[in-house]
C-alpha cells in the first residue's frame, strides 16, 4: 500500500485534531496507515512552535489498533489541543493558575474577617490555612501595616486586667477564671494574627496546653512554678511537632503551621505566670497594664503616647502598691509590666485592618506578654 503524500497544514486550516485517511480495501483486514495532521501550538510560556507541532504521519501495527481507535474522537467544544498520546489535556499544559478554584484572589475589600464572602477557606487543619496576611498586602500596596487596636479593644483589655487584679486578692481559684479567658483569647488571636483561620485543632491544642500548665501549677504549688510551666511548654512543643508531621499539607505550610502552633501554645502557657506570681504582684501588675493600655489608646503621637503610658503605669503601680504593701516598689513593677504590655500591643497592631484580630490578639497579648514581668519582678521586689 502506498502512503498518500503529505499535503501540509492548508488541507485542514481550522482543525487541531488529526485527520484519519482512508484504507485500502484489499489490505484493511491486516493493517492500515493513519496520517496525523494538525496546527502548531504555542503555549503561553513561549514554547517554540516547532517543538510542539504534531507528527505529520504515524503508522500503527495490529497490536495498537485498540489504542489508536481511542484517539480518533473529536475534541470537546471549547477544548484546546491535546498532547499527542493522551486523551485529555495535561493539567500543567497551559501554565499554573495563580489562584485555584477554592482560593480566589484577594479583592480590595477582603480584610479576612470571619463570614465575609471573599474568605473562601478549606476545611480546618492543625496548620490552618496559610494565606497572604493583610499586613503583607498593605506593604505590597505601599500602605502602613501598623493599625493600632483602638479604644474599644483597650477598654476590654483594661476590663480583663482589672478582673485579674481583683481576683488575685481573693485567691488562686478565683484568679483562674479570668486567666482561662485570657488564655483562650490568646490562643485564638495568635492564629488569626498570622492569617490562619480557621485553625480549630491548633487553637484547641494551644488552649489545652494552657489548661495543663494551670493544673500542673496548682498541683505543684508556686514554689515549683518554673518547672510546671517550662515542663508543659517542652511537652507541648514535641506534641505540636508530632501532630504537624501527620499533616498532609505542603512542607512550607506545615512549617508555617508548626511555628504558629508552637508560638500560640507558648503565649497561652506563659500567661500562667499570673497564677504563679505573688498575689500582690498580680494585683499591681494587672492594674498597671490596664492603665497603660488605656493611655496608649489616646489620640497622641506614638512617642508621646508611649511615654504617657509608662508614666501612667508607674503611677498606678504606686497607687495600687500602697494598698497591697508593696508601696513605692509598685512603680517598678508597674513600669516593667507596662513595657511588656506595650510590646504585645505593638505585635497585635500588625494587621491591616481586622477588627477580629484587634478584639482577640489586641485584647489578650498585652496581658499575656506582661505575665513573665509580673512573676520575675514580683519575686525580685517582694
Amino acid at each position: 500500500m502506498t502512503n498518500q503524500p503529505y499535503e501540509g497544514y492548508d488541507q485542514y486550516p481550522q482543525q487541531g485534531w488529526p485527520a484519519q485517511q482512508g484504507y485500502d480495501d484489499s489490505q484493511a483486514a491486516q493493517q492500515y496507515t493513519q496520517q496525523w495532521q494538525g496546527q502548531t501550538w504555542e503555549t503561553q510560556v513561549g514554547t517554540p512552535a516547532a517543538e510542539t507541532a504534531y507528527p505529520p504521519q504515524q503508522a500503527y501495527d495490529a497490536e495498537s489498533q485498540a489504542y489508536g481507535a481511542g484517539q480518533q474522537g473529536a475534541a470537546a467544544p471549547g477544548q484546546g489541543p491535546v498532547a499527542y498520546g493522551s486523551t485529555s489535556p495535561s493539567p500543567g499544559a497551559y501554565g499554573a493558575a495563580p489562584y485555584g478554584p477554592a482560593s480566589p484572589p484577594p479583592g480590595p475589600g477582603d480584610h479576612g474577617t470571619p463570614g465575609s464572602a471573599s474568605s473562601d477557606y478549606g476545611p480546618a487543619t492543625l496548620a490552618g490555612n496559610a494565606r497572604v496576611t493583610d499586613a503583607q498586602r498593605a506593604r505590597l500596596e505601599g500602605r502602613s501595616p501598623i493599625i493600632e487596636p483602638g479604644i474599644q479593644p483597650a477598654a476590654l483589655t483594661a476590663l480583663l486586667g482589672l478582673l485579674l487584679s481583683g481576683a488575685a486578692t481573693v485567691g488562686s481559684y478565683a484568679l483562674l477564671v479570668p486567666l482561662v479567658v485570657l488564655q483562650a483569647v490568646t490562643a485564638a488571636g495568635w492564629f488569626r494574627l498570622n492569617g490562619m483561620w480557621p485553625a480549630r485543632q491548633g487553637i484547641a491544642l494551644a488552649f489545652l496546653g494552657a489548661l495543663v500548665a494551670d493544673a500542673a501549677l496548682l498541683t505543684a504549688g508556686r514554689e515549683n512554678a518554673p518547672a510546671a510551666i517550662l515542663g508543659t511548654l517542652g511537652v507541648w512543643v514535641l506534641l505540636s511537632l508530632v501532630m504537624q508531621l501527620r499533616s498532609h499539607a505542603d512542607p512550607d505550610e506545615r512549617m508555617y503551621g508548626l511555628m504558629a502552633t508552637v508560638a500560640s501554645a507558648a503565649l497561652a502557657i506563659v500567661a500562667t505566670g499570673h497564677l504563679a506570681a505573688d498575689p500582690d504582684a498580680v494585683t499591681v501588675g494587672a492594674a498597671a497594664v490596664a492603665v497603660a493600655v488605656l493611655a496608649r489608646a489616646l489620640p497622641l503621637p506614638t512617642p508621646a503616647s508611649v511615654v504617657v503610658s509608662l508614666l501612667a503605669a508607674a503611677g498606678a503601680g504606686i497607687a495600687v502598691g500602697g494598698m497591697t504593701g508593696l508601696g513605692a516598689k509598685g512603680a517598678l513593677l508597674g513600669a516593667g509590666a507596662a513595657v511588656c504590655a506595650l510590646i504585645g500591643h505593638r505585635v497585635a497592631s500588625y494587621d491591616y485592618p481586622s477588627r477580629f484580630v484587634h478584639f482577640t490578639a489586641g485584647v489578650a497579648l498585652p496581658l499575656a506578654a506582661a505575665a513573665p514581668a509580673v512573676y520575675v519582678l514580683g519575686r525580685a521586689i517582694g
